[in-house]
């Protein structure tokens, strides 16, 4: 299949919605980033990497940096991690304090707010350094060194007051063991890192993998793993919009508010698409239609 062909005909199809959608003007940074762009690339099982836009740019991962704290605890803590988090769609937006209060501090799942901030208080238990091992994780991935955006952080700090609430609601029902400061301090700065989808799209490649690194034959997480990553990512991994991505796109995906969307076709490929202006539901609109197109072009999906 002449990958190249399909990703340089999406960026032409998408060239006249440029600009549509909203970019998240909630946190400060990320409100001055230009809504006209798009990028996307894919890199298959075999190392083959295409690119077509703006995929070298670096933006900031936000939420996808979900899937990557998630893999390294699941690597720390293995499957007594989901005592304290469950693995169900949640139906509700991503910063939700009502369910949260309902089921007495369990989050929903690992890549809502409540659930990452969760992950992250188990990396503060069993990493040394949390902050340097997620930085490990990314640049080791992609091969290239990957920072965080410490304005893009600060920015999260200073506005961050949900998730505030939702650590501080969670260690009142002893569902968070370290202080809040040094959890929210990590959730922070993952959220904050700055990837290309060209980065992007190799870094997923253990989960088109069975689990082996992209770069190389070590493993990153184990063959059921990844299968659980993936399918934790086609659950739950758009916020409230997961059954919507399940019916139009048929992959595994995981969004952030930064406008990037990974997605994974298992055995065969994973990708990255970004564009900054989002829908209601917080997903990038012009990154979720080139996803559409590709599966159309394609005939690439997990169904």
């Amino acid at each position: 299949m002449d990958f190249q062909a399909v990703l340089d005909e999406i960026v032409a199809t998408l060239e006249p919605e440029l600009g549509a959608g909203t970019v998240a003007s909630y946190i400060p940074a990320l409100a001055r980033v230009s809504p006209r762009q798009l990028g996307i690339a894919l890199r298959t099982r075999a190392g083959e990497e295409f690119c077509a836009g703006d995929a070298a740019t670096r933006f900031s991962i936000q939420s996808i940096s979900k899937l990557f704290s998630l893999t390294l605890a699941m690597r720390h803590v293995g499957d007594d991690l989901w005592q304290r988090i469950g693995r169900e769609p949640s139906g509700n937006p991503f910063n939700s304090l009502v369910q949260l209060e309902s089921e007495q501090g369990k989050p929903r799942n690992p890549f809502i707010n409540a659930g990452a901030i969760a992950v992250a208080d188990r990396l503060v238990t069993h990493c040394a350094n949390a902050r340097a091992d997620v930085l490990t994780l990314l640049s080791g991935l992609c091969g290239e060194a990957v920072g965080f955006d410490e304005e893009v952080a600060a920015s999260e700090a200073a506005t961050g007051f949900r998730n505030v609430a939702l650590a501080n609601f969670m260690k009142s029902f002893g569902k968070i063991d370290n202080d809040v400061a040094a959890v929210l301090d990590l959730y922070f700065h993952q959220c904050s890192a700055a990837m290309s989808c060209v980065q992007l799209a190799r870094a997923t490649g253990y989960l088109c993998r069975d689990g082996a690194h992209p770069l190389g034959g070590a493993e990153v997480v184990s063959e059921r793993q990844a299968r659980r990553l993936n399918a934790l990512m086609l659950t739950c991994g758009t916020y409230d919009a997961a059954g919507e991505f399940a019916f139009r796109i048929g992959m595994p995906c995981k969004s952030g508010v930064g406008g990037g969307i990974v997605a994974v076709v298992p055995d065969t490929l994973s990708l990255c698409v970004w564009s900054p202006g989002l829908d209601e539901t917080g997903n990038s609109l012009l990154g979720m239609k080139a996803l559409e197109l590709f599966v159309a072009r394609t005939g690439l999906s997990v169904f």
